[in-house]
């Protein structure tokens, strides 16, 4: 029997962990809190941003939002990074993405203090979790590592499929399961018969953003199967990579979308700023 992996239903537990925490630190005289940057107007960013602020309320933490033209200069950019990197104030410091394309992301990426990275992207982070040290993980890769955890799917020896190759999810989430024993192969645009690879999968993780590209016939019998993909149907309604209806008939455990891996991504973001709090506040 196919098992569905309840994302809303975790995160909602990390939640109240994260405000445990959260009241704790206030206890101390400590006040967690996130700024977030966003360039421009795009819509999902919008929506994005929104919700983030509405979880850190939820948990207890403050919020703090820089709205910036999109016409803004490199210099500018990085100079209000810097000015929230001297703020004891702000512990968690994160750059909506995408920017515009006159700007270098990774550039602003570099500029965060990677002790207030909560989202992992500055290059110290990265290189601690290709090092295998203790780091700020990307909030998306960290999600998917807690729900398999959860579930008690095994890692060790698990021969692992990523379908993708981003900075953001692909190439992080490989080294996080490589970190937990896993086999990794990472497939991607040019990579030949996708199909006989991913039928080989103990573990199928999808994160290229095409609607129902993952089709049953792509999936060996008792595979777990995570879907990262966010698309937009026919119908207007939110689906994800995989054929949800048909994998799910061969999958053991399988994520919905939506309120399978979107709902962990903000629950690691809060608990990433908790992390970023404390070590800021170490006595």
């Amino acid at each position: 029997m196919t098992v569905i992996i309840d994302g809303k239903e975790l995160a909602k537990k990390i939640r109240g962990q994260v405000a445990q925490e959260v009241e704790k630190l206030k206890n101390r005289g400590v006040n967690p809190k996130l700024a977030v940057i966003m360039v421009g107007d795009d819509p999902a960013s919008k929506v994005y941003v929104k919700n983030k602020s509405k979880a850190c309320n939820e948990v207890g933490i403050e919020f703090e939002e820089f709205l910036l033209d999109k016409n803004i200069e490199k210099n500018e950019l990085i100079t209000l990074i810097e000015k929230l990197n001297w703020r004891q104030d702000i512990h968690g410091i994160l750059l909506q993405s995408p920017i515009p394309e006159h700007l270098d992301i990774y550039d602003a990426f570099g500029a965060i203090d990677y002790r207030k990275d909560v989202d992992g992207f500055h290059p110290i982070n990265i290189g601690r979790l290709a090092l295998n040290r203790q780091t700020f993980i990307s909030c998306t890769p960290h999600g998917i590592l807690k729900m398999l955890q959860e579930y008690n799917i095994n890692l060790k020896g698990a021969n692992v499929v990523i379908l993708g190759r981003s900075n953001i999810v692909g190439k992080p989430l490989a080294q996080v399961l490589l970190n937990n024993d896993a086999t990794i192969t990472i497939c991607h645009s040019k990579t030949k018969n996708i199909d006989k690879i991913t039928k080989n999968a103990d573990i199928l993780i999808s994160a290229i953003g095409k609607a129902k590209f993952v089709t049953a016939d792509m999936v060996k019998q008792g595979a777990v199967v995570i879907d990262v993909g966010i698309n937009r149907g026919e119908d207007g309604k939110l689906v994800g990579d995989v054929d949800f209806a048909n994998v799910s008939k061969k999958a053991s455990y399988i994520t919905p979308v939506p309120g399978g891996v979107g709902p962990m991504t903000v629950a690691m973001l809060l608990n990433n700023v908790v992390i970023a709090a404390k070590y800021l506040n170490a006595q």
